[in-house]
């Protein structure tokens, strides 16, 4: 998805480590990367793939003797692309890397380090934009109501006193993921402050920076008052103002969130192996099944692009037709 491509470790072809960079490029990498972290506030882990681009970029131009930056052509460029794609890298990794590429050559040339800009107009093949997996509004409900019906019962015991509050944040936390729709990693990061309760919103804070407010429903602003009422259990010093704690008194781990998901949706027979982007994916594409209009969503979402909410709509688009398939005597 557009905006949420960047997450496949490098390709083992054609990356080069730093060690084999030059020193003038390892001083522009360095500086570009405080670019990225600072003056474009990418995520890090975004940072680290541009950063791995680049290095590839200048391990291969070394390697073929191509010269410095600043007399690299056009051609170059589709070269190396051609050398990955030669090597097994897919179109997704191809289309980030030259996006990596250009966002490169473009802060040089701004920043005045380069006298040109030779991948202004290096293109990359197009991603198919193939129907990601769905959870349908059965598998969803299954898994909330197992977690709502574990966390009901009678808490905790001599051996794991926990156990209660723990089944309680799970359960919150399942059940605010897929009311809202957040990245497992806003979540995580959202503090108690950031709850309106009155409202029924929370507030988190997105990609590059960017803080929206996105609607509770009341199953999910139950089960955040239920998961409140014992935080303290959990909560220790380190937890801060975290909205969610994990088991070591902390703030939760989006590696702990993720294992919580999945062992929820691997309870449900029938459901498709997904994690938190799974629950983000039910809500935009069940939300547009209800009515809701396509702006709102990617509002909620927090989409850049309207390009990339539009994927959901093809999800609909697509059950709509297969219901159709299976119904209708001439289909």
């Amino acid at each position: 998805m557009a905006g949420e491509a960047v997450h496949e470790a490098p390709d083992a072809v054609g990356v080069s480590d730093d060690g084999l960079l030059t020193p003038a490029q390892l001083l522009l990498l360095d500086e570009f990367t405080r670019h990225l972290r600072s003056g474009r506030n990418l995520s890090e882990h975004t940072v680290r793939a541009y950063r791995g681009d680049v290095t590839s970029l200048c391990g291969h131009l070394n390697r073929v003797g191509a010269g410095p930056l600043a007399a690299v052509d056009l051609r170059e460029l589709r070269r190396w692309l051609a050398v990955l794609q030669a090597g097994g890298a897919g179109r997704a990794t191809l289309q980030r890397r030259a996006a990596a590429i250009r966002t490169f050559f473009a802060w040089a040339r701004h920043a005045g380090h380069l006298p040109g800009d030779p991948a202004v107009a290096l293109r990359s093949p197009r991603v198919d934009r193939r129907l990601p997996p769905t959870l349908g509004t059965d598998h969803v409900a299954a898994a909330l109501d197992a977690a709502v019906a574990v966390a009901a019962m009678p808490a905790g015991s001599a051996d794991d006193p926990a156990a209660g509050a723990r089944a309680l944040r799970d359960a919150a936390l399942l059940e605010v993921l897929y009311a809202t729709g957040v990245r497992v990693s806003e979540l995580c990061g959202a503090d108690l402050d950031d709850l309106d309760p009155g409202r029924g919103l929370l507030r988190v804070l997105g990609k590059g920076g960017k803080q929206r407010t996105v609607p509770l429903g009341a199953p999910a602003a139950r089960a955040l008052a239920a998961w409140q009422e014992v935080r303290s259990r959990l909560a220790g010093p380190a937890a801060g103002r975290a909205l969610f704690v994990g088991d070591r008194g902390g703030r939760i781990d989006p590696r702990v969130a993720r294992r919580i998901v999945h062992r929820a949706l691997d309870g449900v027979p029938g459901a498709p192996h997904l994690g938190p982007h799974g629950l983000r994916h039910a809500m935009a594409t069940h939300l547009l099944e209800g009515g809701a209009d396509l702006r709102s969503v990617q509002e909620i979402l927090g989409h850049a692009s309207l390009a990339t909410t539009q994927l959901y709509t093809h999800v609909s688009d697509e059950r709509i037709r297969a219901a159709y398939r299976q119904a209708h005597p001439r289909a």
